[in-house]
């Protein structure tokens, strides 16, 4: 495993777009930052536009961060810091590109918290802020069951109607107390989790302070007045009724972009894991259904492809997708949140937990690791690849193709159910990408999920 570097300091939380390029590059070679084949979390990188390298400040030096990787996704937004130290930085990029308006996120931590593992009382959280915030749970979801056997990890996963990101790691001790490891993770509580990835690195140097100078939370207590939120909560409390920002202001049908820091855990990877069978997710997630995906640690690259199935059911024809259910992006989740899980009639989690296995009533869709499978006998025939579907897989690139497919089905569907006759054929079919005979269950669920009517006239291949 390649080690991380020691250069950038603890409290480097800010990622600043450059001004300048440095004549001199310094050294990127793994001792100087982390490979991109390193099995741990990669920094936070730069959310400024573009696929240019991008620097960092540190200790008054620069130190440049590799082009990002073109299969990575990212939101491109304008950052933004109050700071007069930080206030001009990037005011000098080129004004001659076009303006493209984009919606813009602010920064809004809510919460700051330690768990560590205690071997009389388990896990705990062993400090806050602010202190009276609610975080019941939050020690479960932030140390993966069966972390002990990994040396570090990072965790997304959702707190009520908020996002949290945790750094995990595991340092042996030579402690009888303590069982000859430490362990604990470092993390933040949002009401969005497309920004969670800019302090991935500031979590990773943080809890490794916290293992080897227990006690010390200066730094988290710095960062947490520079980036905490100003929202309507009340006395500082996490009301799980507050709606998530990051879904209010675009299409219920649209994912906003989660930042990929990881190249195991991009689209492509994604699609290549899974082979075909990325097809039949697709199938599962346009339709709505409860997807659960089983994964040992560690679980960073797995809520990754939460994320990655939550977005093959984008959609951004306007108006499509308004009455059916929200397709959430649950990230991890154990035990604690199969009260939460009861009523969910949607979403997609990932779980290191094989109890969950046994609970069916939770979820329609169950993945372990390549192999996706079902309980319910009416979703059977959707586990099959057809022809169609094999047509498909070959032509998949890129993030997009999901969209444009979706955008495809759903254009043809709206243009049937407007005309006179609402008379659905096989050319139809066959014009959307699909299969007329191997597609017309999904396609059938599809037409209920979505509630739009056509007529759907299909030839019956066992009658003449």
């Amino acid at each position: 495993m390649v080690e991380q570097s020691d250069r950038a300091p603890l409290l480097d939380w800010e990622e600043i777009p450059s001004t300048r390029v440095p004549e001199q590059r310094r050294d990127l070679s793994p001792t100087g930052r982390r490979a991109l084949g390193s099995t741990a979390p990669g920094t936070g990188w730069s959310s400024s536009p573009g696929a240019t390298a991008v620097s960092v400040a540190v200790n008054e030096q620069v130190f440049e961060a590799a082009p990002e990787p073109a299969c990575w996704t990212g939101i491109q937004k304008k950052e933004e810091d109050s700071s007069p130290e930080l206030r001009d930085w990037g005011s000098s990029s080129s004004s001659s590109s076009p303006k493209i308006p984009q919606w813009e996120e602010k920064d809004q931590i809510l919460a700051v918290f330690v768990v560590a593992f205690d071997t009389r009382s388990g896990n705990m959280v062993e400090w806050c802020l602010p202190q009276d915030v609610d975080l019941e749970g939050v020690e479960f979801k932030s140390m993966a069951s069966g972390s002990h056997r990994i040396s570090s990890d990072f965790i997304y996963f959702r707190k009520g109607s908020y996002f949290g990101l945790a750094c995990f790691a595991n340092m042996p001790v030579e402690s009888e107390l303590e069982r000859g490891a430490r362990m604990k993770s470092v993390g933040i509580l949002s009401p969005s989790y497309t920004l969670l990835y800019r302090y991935m690195h500031f979590l990773e140097n943080q809890v490794r302070h916290q293992l080897e100078a227990p006690g010390h939370y200066s730094q988290l207590e710095a960062f947490y007045e520079d980036k905490k939120a100003v929202l309507p909560t009340g006395n500082g409390t996490v009301n799980s009724h507050q709606p998530v920002y990051c879904l209010q202001m675009i299409n219920k049908c649209m994912h906003p972009e989660m930042k990929i820091t990881h190249p195991a855990g991009c689209m492509s990877q994604f699609i290549k894991f899974f082979g075909e069978q990325i097809i039949i997710l697709w199938k599962f997630a346009l339709l709505r259904k409860r997807i659960l995906i089983f994964s040992p640690p560690p679980v960073g690259v797995v809520c990754y492809r939460v994320y990655c199935c939550c977005c093959l059911a984008n959609v951004s024809i306007p108006g499509i997708g308004v009455s059916v259910p929200e397709f959430r992006p649950f990230f991890y989740i154990n035990v604690a949140d199969i009260e939460a899980l009861e009523t969910e009639v949607s979403y997609v989690a990932c779980t290191t937990e094989k109890i969950f296995e046994e609970k069916k009533d939770l979820y329609d869709i169950y993945v372990d690791n390549q192999n996706v499978k079902t309980h319910h006998d009416n979703l059977q025939p959707l586990l099959r690849i057809n022809t169609a579907d094999r047509d498909k897989y070959r032509k998949l690139s890129e993030q997009r193709f999901f969209m444009e497919q979706n955008n495809r089905i759903f254009q043809m569907l709206l243009e049937v159910s407007s005309s006179q006759d609402k008379t659905l054929t096989e050319e139809h079919m066959r014009a959307m990408g699909l299969d007329p005979q191997g597609d017309r269950t999904f396609l059938m669920d599809l037409l209920e999920v979505y509630g739009i009517d056509v007529m759907l006239v299909i030839d019956n291949p066992c009658c003449p």
